[in-house]
């Protein structure tokens, strides 16, 4: 199964980072309420419509694969060229990596929540961003 579906089914009940994340927690060999509990504060952009969840969950992705764990510059650079690549990928599919340009609303205001309750943001937008991470990550991330 695709990791997009999973990462759907999840969506349902968790936010967009812990969905993406929590999928690839086995591949990462990170057990899921783990993944589930270090992706929790960066849904809907960190609760503040700054960088989309689906992208930070993406990023806790690479880095759990990919990352570094020393002040080697050549390891840090790696890193830093695979959320750089990830980022030119979800940009071109979605023209932005912030949640609230991506839903056009601002919910770090009590306004801004109530735009995105009303037109369903959270529901019509935002599973296509958990998808297009996975997808991302699917891909080009193995």
């Amino acid at each position: 199964m695709k990791k997009s579906v999973q990462a759907l089914e999840k969506f349902k009940s968790y936010n967009c980072a812990q969905s993406v994340f929590a999928t690839f927690a086995q591949d990462l060999n990170l057990d899921e309420i783990t993944a589930m509990k270090l992706a929790s504060g960066f849904g809907g952009g960190m609760a503040c419509g700054s960088t989309c969840g689906a992208v930070t969950g993406a990023y806790l992705v690479i880095g759990m694969k990919h990352g570094h764990a020393s002040s080697d510059f050549l390891e840090k650079n790696n890193t830093r060229e695979l959320i750089s690549k990830f980022n030119e990928k979800f940009v071109a599919r979605h023209g932005s990596l912030l949640c609230k340009e991506l839903i056009g609303c601002d919910i770090s205001t009590p306004e801004g929540r109530v735009k995105a309750k009303e037109k369903n943001a959270f529901d019509e937008f935002c599973p296509d961003f958990v998808a297009t991470a996975c997808d991302i990550l699917e891909k080009d991330f193995k």
